[in-house]
């Protein structure tokens, strides 16, 4: 049995259980309130104890817990599906924004987020010098709080900012589902970001790919970027990705690609001529991106690629990503050093070349023989 959003909303408060069954990876995204967190299997292998409460299981998209539903109807309980799950509440709440909601999102940040949102945006600005006098830039969207946020700031580093300089907000469709589309507009409207979109078939060329599907689309999504942002008089797109991505990237190379490397906080683009890339969020921290995300009572998509899609309904909780793998990891670190994420920043910026044994740079491999010979030794 299933029960729309709509029917959901008017349950009495206190009068129901509300289990989420999504993984981890898909709880980052944002959490519904009041809601116990739990798998699929956790929840049908250890069931409540109360068999004459309401359950309402959610999912992302309804498939995996009206399944799990189903099982626990099967057991005596009254059990029931969230139809749409997670993704139809996101649009419900979009939809039920106010008219004050952009207003009170624009005050926090210059006020209860100044400290650990907006400084560090304007600090990553100017120490990786992301801005020059009469740039263009077009601030990627993708839907996600991070692209949201850095457009928030954007227009608020427009409005205030000692130098000339200007912003395009562009949207890139690959192929969203229609519910997906929708959510990024009505949450580009409720926060008055006026989204330029254009329209790509990116995900219908990677989907029957098997091998490094993600790397192609993420490289094929960059290209339509600088394209697009070229023909609009950009000379640089600006990507939302934060501090804990530079961390996490650095050591995924490590373990997983035996390389030491990170994430830039800009680049030269090799095939489009006189295009950068800059990362203004560089020095945000994803937990201040949750709190504000939260504070202000704001519902994002999460990852809308249609292989994610698909894995959430197919696989249960067997999906899982190194990348939080990694996260976990960090957190474990965390409990013993509180500054490890610190030191995993700054272990990029304090390589001693006399003790590597081999490096590359601009495409040349250099080894520590090549000149230990001639180096004098005392």
């Amino acid at each position: 049995m299933q029960i729309s959003v709509e029917e959901f909303m008017a349950l009495e408060a206190g009068a129901f259980t509300l289990i989420d069954i999504r993984n981890p990876v898909e709880l980052t995204y944002g959490e519904m309130p009041g809601a116990l967190s739990m798998s699929a299997s956790e929840l049908l292998s250890s069931p409540p104890a109360d068999r004459d409460r309401r359950y309402v299981v959610v999912c992302r998209r309804g498939a995996q817990s009206a399944e799990t539903a189903e099982k626990l109807s099967e057991r005596g309980y009254d059990a029931v599906s969230l139809a749409g799950g997670y993704n139809a509440w996101l649009l419900d709440a979009a939809d039920s924004a106010d008219e004050g909601l952009c207003q009170r999102v624009e005050t926090s940040l210059r006020k209860k987020f100044r400290k650990s949102i907006w400084s560090r945006f304007v600090k990553a600005i100017k120490e990786y010098r992301l801005l020059s006098e009469g740039d263009c830039v077009a601030v990627c969207i993708s839907g996600g709080k991070d692209s949201m946020l850095m457009a928030k700031l954007f227009q608020d580093l427009k409005r205030y900012s000692d130098f000339d300089f200007d912003v395009k907000y562009i949207l890139m469709d690959p192929g969203y589902n229609s519910d997906n589309r929708k959510l990024i507009e009505t949450n580009a409207k409720n926060l008055n970001i006026p989204l330029q979109i254009f329209e790509s078939d990116i995900f219908d060329s990677v989907y029957a790919i098997e091998k490094s599907p993600c790397y192609l689309c993420a490289r094929m999504r960059r290209g339509h970027l600088y394209h697009y942002a070229k023909q609009l008089g950009c000379n640089k797109i600006a990507l939302g990705h934060h501090y804990d991505d530079v961390i996490e990237t650095i050591l995924m190379g490590m373990l997983y690609g035996a390389q030491v490397q990170t994430m830039m906080p800009k680049l030269h683009s090799t095939n489009f001529e006189g295009m950068e890339l800059i990362r203004p969020l560089y020095l945000v921290r994803e937990e201040d991106i949750k709190h504000w995300r939260d504070y202000n009572g704001l519902h994002f998509i999460q990852c809308a690629c249609r292989f994610t899609d698909s894995c959430a309904e197919s696989s249960n909780e067997e999906t899982s990503s190194k990348r939080l793998e990694i996260k976990l990891l960090i957190k474990e670190l965390k409990k013993k050093n509180p500054e490890v994420e610190a030191c995993i920043f700054r272990s990029v910026e304090n390589v001693n070349l006399d003790t590597v044994i081999a490096y590359k740079q601009h495409g040349v491999r250099h080894n520590f023989l090549d000149e230990y010979d001639s180096i004098n030794r005392g």
